[in-house]
């Protein structure tokens, strides 16, 4: 089992009750230097153990690339609570959607309270806090979704029989799940990783999907029963990747993330983003959304469905790598056209009760 060892409250920040510099230290360049030279980083993250895994990680990357970080204490993880993690009996849409996981985190950072936050990227809103930047992705797993059956005679979605109960918080995977058999019923499955897969050990459900990057990352990935490829469960936009965020002025913490960044991974999350952010999308609203690169080009697919899987729109394209923000917003206006307005004012009009038609176990 994983030991984690560090975890720094802030339920307040002490910088309020630093004592004040004096004017002749401020007007020491070297003193000041010096000064944040000591001062140790401090990530903040959600306590999950997924969050904590990606956490690390970043600290591990971090120590590689820089000496003066690798004696003890001088990285810190501090761990806070946000909204998604605190409430568990009610789906993501009732709660409000996108910002469950970052507000909290978003409010330490511009406190002063950390200096650098670690995300996974399908959890960040498109839009980000004035004063704050996230400026680096890790490079990336596996983006697919990983089937998990409690029967191993069941490998793949399809094998499941009518009337199947899939255990999933998503409604991108409950509208694609639904199109190949509306039989089935997806029922609310909220919780951390090994939560859910004590729920489906339970026969709570038949089966369950997770992000098979989160289990790769938890050394965890030998619970999928298959890996499904795109054209049975397109991904959600963003998702296998880990976004650092900083204070816009905060140079030292940009010259640290900024060594972390990896190119290919930020351009195919910035297309996948664009895409998203030209939809609009909201909880309400299944929407898939996958780039990857090959030959130097950029390849994007992307859907939105109704949640009950009885209409889809889907769309792809190709263009240069530069050009990944373009590619990205040109689909996502492309099937916004397509869908029309009507589409999306039936989004906003259902009630979380019409939109899921689950029950939450």
């Amino acid at each position: 089992m994983m030991k984690f060892v560090l975890i720094c409250s802030l339920l307040s920040s002490a910088a309020a009750f630093a004592p004040s510099i004096s004017n002749t230290r401020r007007g020491s360049s070297l003193y000041m230097a010096e000064d944040t030279a000591s001062k140790p980083l401090r990530i903040g993250t959600r306590g999950s153990p997924l969050a904590l895994a990606q956490a690390y990680e970043t600290r591990k990357r971090l120590q590689e690339q820089f000496e003066e970080l690798r004696p003890d204490g001088m990285i810190e993880i501090c761990v806070l609570k946000t909204q998604g993690d605190m409430i568990l009996d009610k789906s993501l849409m009732e709660l409000g959607g996108k910002g469950l996981f970052t507000k909290e985190l978003d409010t330490a950072l511009l406190g002063n309270e950390v200096d650098i936050c670690v995300h996974s990227m399908k959890d960040v809103p498109t839009w980000l806090p004035d004063g704050t930047i996230l400026p680096c992705n890790l490079p990336r797993e596996d983006t697919n979704d990983a089937f998990i059956s409690g029967d191993p005679a069941i490998k793949r979605p399809s094998d499941l029989p009518d009337n199947a109960v899939i255990g999933t918080a998503s409604l991108r995977r409950q509208a694609q799940l639904l199109a190949i058999n509306p039989t089935w019923k997806c029922v609310n499955f909220r919780g951390n990783v090994q939560t859910r897969l004590r729920k489906l050990d339970d026969g709570v459900v038949d089966a369950t999907l997770l992000a098979i990057a989160g289990l790769k990352r938890m050394d965890m990935d030998g619970c999928a029963t298959s890996v499904l490829d795109w054209d049975e469960m397109l991904p959600a936009v963003a998702q296998g990747a880990i976004g650092i965020q900083c204070r816009s002025d905060d140079e030292r913490s940009l010259k640290y993330i900024d060594a972390l960044n990896h190119p290919p991974t930020k351009a195919c999350v910035d297309c996948e983003r664009a895409f998203l952010e030209a939809l609009d999308g909201n909880c309400k609203t299944p929407i898939a959304g996958q780039a990857r690169i090959v030959d130097d080009k950029i390849l994007f697919k992307g859907l939105i469905a109704m949640p009950d899987g009885s209409v889809k729109y889907e769309t792809e394209s190709e263009g240069a790598i530069e050009d990944a923000k373009k590619i990205g917003r040109a689909a996502g206006e492309k099937l916004k056209a397509e869908a029309g307005e009507k589409f999306f004012e039936m989004m906003v009009e259902m009630s979380p009760q019409q939109v899921l038609g689950q029950i939450t176990k």
